[in-house]
This record gives C-alpha cells, sequence and structure tokens, in this order.
C-alpha cells in the first residue's frame, strides 16, 4: 500500500493555502468604481489615451459643440465601465481557468482509462490504480466548477457575456440580435442543466468502474465477473462522453465568445486536456516508481505514455492548424476576429502554446531513447502541461478581460491553489488501494509488456 509521505501532503497544504490568500487577495483588489478604473488606466503604459481624450474635450469647448461633447463623455463612460467589468472579471477568469484545466486532467485520465478497458489492452492495468488516484480529482474539481458556474448564473461575474438578460430584450439598448437567437439553447436554466448532466455522468462512471475495480481484486482466482462489468461500462461511456465532451467545449469555453463558433472546437479541447491527462499519469507514475512503488513498472511502459504524450501532441497541432487556416483562408470578418484578437493583444501567449505544446515535444519526444528517460518525461511534461494551460488561458482570458490581461498574483495563485489541491486529492486516493490491481485477468501480461 502507498503511504502519502507527510512532506508531499505539507507542501501541498502550503500551496492551497497561498493559493487561497492570492485569490482573496485578487478579489478584493480588483476595481469596485469606474474612478479606480481611470486611476488605474492613468497610471497605465497606455494612459495617452486619457490625456488624447482631454484634449478632445478642449477642443470641443472651444467650437462650442456641446452635444458633441456630451457623445464623447457618454462613450467614455461607456468604454470605463466595459473596463471595469474586464478588471472585475480578471480574478474570477484566473479562477476558472485553473478550475477547469485541473479538474479536465481528472476527465481526460478518465477517458483514457475507459479507452484502456475498452480496448482490453494488454500493457496498461498495471497503471490503472494510478489512473483511478487521478481521476478522484474528479468530484471536489466538478463541486468547485459547479459551484462557480452557478455564481456566473447568478450574475455574480461578467465573465458569459451573453447571460446578461438585457442582450436578449428588445426594447433594450444592449440588444444582441445574435445572442438572442440562440436564447433557446444559450439561458442559463439549460446551461446549468446540461452541467449537471455532464458532471454527474463523468463522476458516476469514475465511481462505478472503481468500485469494481477494487471488488475484483477480492474475488475468487479466475472470476472476472467485475471486469467484464468495468468493459461493458466503458464502451458505454465513451459513446456518451464523445457526446457531453463536445457540448461542454461549447457550453463553457465557446459561449464565452457567444458571436464566434467552429466545428473543430470540441476536438480540440479534447486534444488539449486529453494529453495533459496522458502527461500526468506518466508524471505521477514516474513519481512513485522513484520512491519504490510500481515495481513492475518497466521502461516500456514509461516509452508507451511518452508515446501517447507525442502522439496526442502532434494531434493536438493539427486540430489547432486546421482550425486556425481553415479560419484565415476563408477570412470571414466574423470568424477571424476570434484569432485577429489573440494575434494582435495576446502575441507572446498566443504563439508561445505552440512552441511549447509542439515544437517542444516534437523535438525531445520524438527520439526513441528519450521516451525511456524519467528525466526527460518529466521536462517535456511539465513544457506540455504549462503550455495547455496557457492553452486554455488563451480559450478564456480574450472573451472576458480582453486586452486588460497579464499573469499576475490571481492566475499564479489559483495555480497555486489547484495544484495543492490536486496533489493532496490524488495521492490520499492513492493511499485507499492497493497500488497494483490484483485481480485483473490482464495484469500477467501488464506485468511482463517489454520490447
Amino acid at each position: 500500500m502507498y503511504t502519502f509521505s507527510s512532506k508531499l501532503k505539507t507542501f501541498s497544504l502550503i500551496l492551497m493555502v497561498l493559493g487561497a490568500v492570492g485569490i482573496g487577495f485578487g478579489f478584493l483588489n480588483s476595481p469596485k468604481t469606474i474612478e479606480e478604473v481611470e486611476t488605474i488606466l492613468s497610471a497605465d503604459a497606455h494612459g495617452h489615451h486619457e490625456e488624447v481624450a482631454h484634449d478632445t474635450h478642449a477642443a470641443q469647448d472651444a467650437h462650442g459643440d456641446h452635444k458633441a461633447d456630451a457623445h464623447h463623455d457618454d462613450a467614455h463612460t461607456e468604454h470605463l465601465n466595459h473596463v471595469l467589468h474586464q478588471l472585475q472579471n480578471k480574478p474570477w477568469s484566473a479562477f476558472y481557468v485553473a478550475c477547469i484545466f485541473f479538474m479536465l486532467i481528472s476527465v481526460g485520465v478518465l477517458a483514457f482509462y475507459a479507452i484502456q478497458y475498452a480496448a482490453q489492452a494488454g500493457w496498461s492495468p498495471i497503471l490503472f490504480r494510478v489512473m483511478e488516484g487521478i481521476t478522484s480529482y474528479l468530484l471536489p474539481g466538478s463541486i468547485i466548477f459547479f459551484i462557480v458556474l452557478v455564481l456566473s448564473g447568478m450574475h455574480m461575474n461578467h465573465m458569459f457575456t451573453w447571460m446578461n438578460p438585457d442582450v436578449v430584450n428588445p426594447e433594450h439598448a444592449d440588444y444582441d440580435k445574435i445572442i438572442a437567437g440562440k436564447a433557446g439553447y444559450l439561458n442559463v436554466t439549460a446551461f446549468l442543466v446540461r452541467a449537471a448532466i455532464y458532471l454527474i455522468i463523468w463522476n458516476l462512471y469514475r465511481f462505478f468502474t472503481r468500485r469494481n475495480s477494487i471488488a475484483q481484486d477480492s474475488a475468487e482466482e479466475g472470476t472476472t465477473t467485475y471486469h467484464k462489468k468495468n468493459f461493458k461500462l466503458s464502451a458505454t461511456f465513451l459513446v456518451l462522453f464523445l457526446i457531453t465532451e463536445s457540448m461542454m467545449s461549447w457550453d463553457w469555453i465557446m459561449s464565452l465568445d457567444p458571436h464566434w463558433y467552429s466545428t473543430l472546437f470540441g476536438w480540440y479541447v479534447f486534444a488539449s486536456f486529453f494529453v495533459s491527462g496522458i502527461t500526468v499519469i506518466a508524471m505521477v507514475t514516474i513519481y512513485l516508481k522513484s520512491k519504490g512503488y510500481l515495481e513492475a513498472v518497466n521502461t516500456s511502459h514509461i516509452h508507451d505514455l511518452a508515446k501517447f504524450m507525442f502522439g496526442v501532441s502532434i494531434f493536438w497541432t493539427y486540430l489547432w492548424f486546421s482550425q486556425f487556416m481553415l479560419i484565415w483562408y476563408s477570412d470571414i470578418p466574423e470568424e477571424v476576429t476570434y484569432f485577429v484578437t489573440r494575434i494582435e493583444q495576446y502575441n507572446l501567449p498566443f504563439f508561445g502554446m505552440l512552441v511549447m505544446n509542439f515544437v517542444f515535444p516534437l523535438l525531445i519526444l520524438i527520439n526513441t531513447d528519450f521516451k525511456r528517460l524519467s528525466w526527460i518525461i518529466v521536462l517535456a511534461g511539465s513544457v506540455i502541461l504549462f503550455g495547455h494551460y496557457i492553452d486554455f488561458y488563451n480559450m478564456v482570458m480574450p472573451a472576458t478581460v480582453g486586452d486588460q490581461w497579464f499573469i499576475g498574483i490571481p492566475e499564479i495563485s489559483a495555480i497555486l491553489f489547484f495544484f495543492g489541491l490536486f496533489i493532496f486529492v490524488v495521492f490520499s486516493a492513492l493511499t485507499k488501494a492497493p497500488l497494483v490491481p490484483k485481480g485483473n485477468p490482464l495484469m500477467g501480461e501488464s506485468k511482463q509488456f517489454h520490447y
């Protein structure tokens, strides 16, 4: 049985405390009035816009054009309100990105686990308890994430612009015909009901397969009843997962930009958290191996995980390029604005993500020998995980904070908090059952896996 070391437990608790303090600071420090926004903008490097506005006022007064002056004041106030919402969104968005990223890592591992069961793969059963440990984060992660969605539906933030009732009111100045046309799908009640369905399906699959996996350990020798149950559950789950994952990506990420859509988006989001999940499996396995556990895990197992890390990284790149190239080539204004915003305002994270998620894994993991070296896997895995965090950052932030972005205390604190929580939950779960599933009928093949 695995024992959760006191040092690692203390480390995870310190991360959670530091993260919680930083998250609280981020919320308390966000501006509350447009006067505070004016102060922030005037202190900003782009404060020259205020000077231009002042000069315009002077010129208008000189010509007595009071009507134009009043119109400019209205536009200026509207701009300040918009920036106020963006800056108030910043701690929410930082929390949201880290929350969904770590939760979807556990979902990616869950999908990989289901694929291994449904495919009756012979190499991977030795890693099943590692996967079950990582997926244990799904329940607390789901609860926290659903609370954030509920708070968004209660208008505690402005991340989802379509949740504003004024945009679907034809009598209001903020009426948006496009969003109003999607109101049958994009409404708070349906949004929360769908979210609950997705999370319940994923958590139920995780609960029953985990229970069957442990029950198989104590089953009579030669009995495969629980293994067969997990096979059927996995095959069914994968069908449901394909549907719920695509809809989840539309609801939780794509609807942040309610005017924009992409038919590839569900696959793109899946590839991002799927490779992140596989990477975490590899890194947790390597950690446990270094502590003297999982003796039957050999370099061939690590090599296979590294192959998946490499292969899915290339798959992610293919989807990224397909989405980008088609939108760029067609040059339809409603579509290209998505990438124009990211290239102009998020240049460094947008292109830096490509280096971390494609170029680096390609150069490092294409070598067969490197795939068997633990330190190489940990190095590549660290870059991949950070790169895909930035990927989610690029998906969320431009829609919620616009050009008011920078990676500061709220972002770093949210990462620390959820990373600490992830470590605490996962490694606590690993202590609850033997790290090697004893009753799995494919365990003999898995232990002897060499090539």
